[in-house]
């Protein structure tokens, strides 16, 4: 199947556009997703969102909604799934929302699948540009995605949820540690 049988795939606002001259002229106030917001592995780092200003209150499309999947278009054209948590974020230009047209594909199987290095690779290979290269939402339409059943699909979806709560752990504990040692070497130190 093609992506864009699976998903309705449109780009991010051009955030400038909008952009109040003031904060005080502004007339409201999102979260706006950074090239930082997403990590390698996915996941969005809500620290990492940033505050916009907007002269006018925008359209709705330009906002995550649960289900989506959120694609960077510039190198590492990582791909984030939207859970209910992290709603109504906005969406720059320098990304793309794909929205469910089909239920027989998990999004948060496609999500993990738009990361693999096999079709990391043939976004590398059909990206354009020279300084910066970006892949096209043409080229997304027409990305060839192989289904798999259902069940299968889910089994992913349990195993990538493994994989990123396991990776969080271990970044926590290597901050708690590194807590730690500089702790043990200042008490040392200060003595």
């Amino acid at each position: 199947m093609k992506l864009g049988e699976i998903a309705e795939i449109k780009t991010g606002l051009v955030l400038k556009r909008k952009k109040a001259n003031e904060e005080s002229s502004a007339l409201h106030k999102y979260s706006a997703l950074t090239l930082k917001s997403i990590k390698k592995n996915g996941v969005i780092n809500t620290d990492e969102l940033e505050e916009f200003y907007s002269s006018e209150f925008l359209n709705e499309n330009y906002l995550t909604k649960a289900n989506d999947i959120v694609i960077r278009l510039s190198e590492p054209n990582t791909a984030a799934y939207i859970y209910d948590n992290i709603e109504n974020i906005l969406v720059p230009s320098q990304f793309c929302i794909l929205r469910k047209r089909t239920h027989s594909f998990n999004f948060e199987y496609l999500a993990w699948y738009l990361n693999s290095e096999f079709i990391k690779k043939e976004i590398r290979k059909a990206s354009v540009g020279s300084a910066l290269t970006i892949v096209t939402t043409s080229f997304l339409n027409d990305l060839s995605i192989d289904k798999i059943p259902m069940e299968n699909q889910k089994k992913i979806v349990e195993i990538v949820r493994l994989k990123n709560r396991e990776l969080n752990l271990l970044e926590t504990l290597i901050i708690e540690k590194e807590k730690l040692y500089d702790g043990l070497i200042e008490k040392l130190f200060i003595k």
